[in-house]
């Protein structure tokens, strides 16, 4: 066992090394949010090229299966992470929680989405005990490794297994959370480190129409 000075020691160059990953992974992630929406309001709308989002039955913690066709008539959002994510997922999984409680009833039906994108770590139970500790319109889904390979073509996201120093892993993955309409449509983004007042204007905005 470490002495507790070089356990201390141990940990923060370890925390700080996942930082540094996770951070790197919001930067890549917000590189592919800006690149999209240039793309999409290149369009107009959504073309099929640049089409995000896509149908899904995945395992929720709560019990039972959420289907993406169960959700149309009222507007949800969707993020990717997993439960040791150091930074990214639970700033923005507690960011997103004190917007909903801004936003007072006209988001007491609203559903964020938090979907892993470590399977192979992140059962039922853990995502369920996870998600706990955020508002509880935050729920937890579990894809296989299959669903979870379909849902990154779908959703245009980015995911990497990264090895630690200390024989473990992180993982990289798109820090942005993905947002839609009633009819289930893509309606926008949120990036990771947005201002607080930016993110309660979109929900406002996706709330209200």
């Amino acid at each position: 066992m470490l002495p507790l000075r070089d356990f201390e020691r141990h940990w923060h160059m370890k925390r700080s090394s996942l930082i540094v990953a996770s951070a790197v992974a919001a930067v890549l992630g917000l590189v592919a949010t800006g690149w999209l929406v240039i793309e999409l309001m290149r369009g107009g709308n959504q073309s099929a090229m640049f089409k995000v989002g896509g149908p899904f039955v995945l395992a929720a913690a709560r019990g039972g299966t959420v289907d993406s066709k169960t959700l149309v008539g009222k507007p949800y959002a969707v993020f990717f992470g997993f439960t040791h994510c150091p930074e990214v997922c639970p700033t923005t999984l507690y960011e997103m929680g004190s917007n909903l409680v801004a936003l007072g009833d006209a988001a007491k039906d609203f559903r964020v989405f938090f979907i892993t994108v470590d399977p192979a770590r992140d059962t039922v139970d853990a995502m369920k005990d996870y998600v706990s500790n955020f508002d509880p319109r935050i729920e937890a889904l579990v894809p296989t490794e299959e669903q979870l390979k379909q849902l990154v073509s779908d959703f245009r996201v980015y995911y990497a297994k990264v090895p630690t120093s200390d024989g473990g892993y992180t993982m990289d993955h798109t820090a942005t959370i993905f947002l839609f309409d009633r009819a289930g449509a893509f309606a926008g983004t949120i990036g990771y480190g947005e201002a607080p007042e930016m993110r309660q204007a979109k929900l406002e905005k996706l709330l209200g129409n």
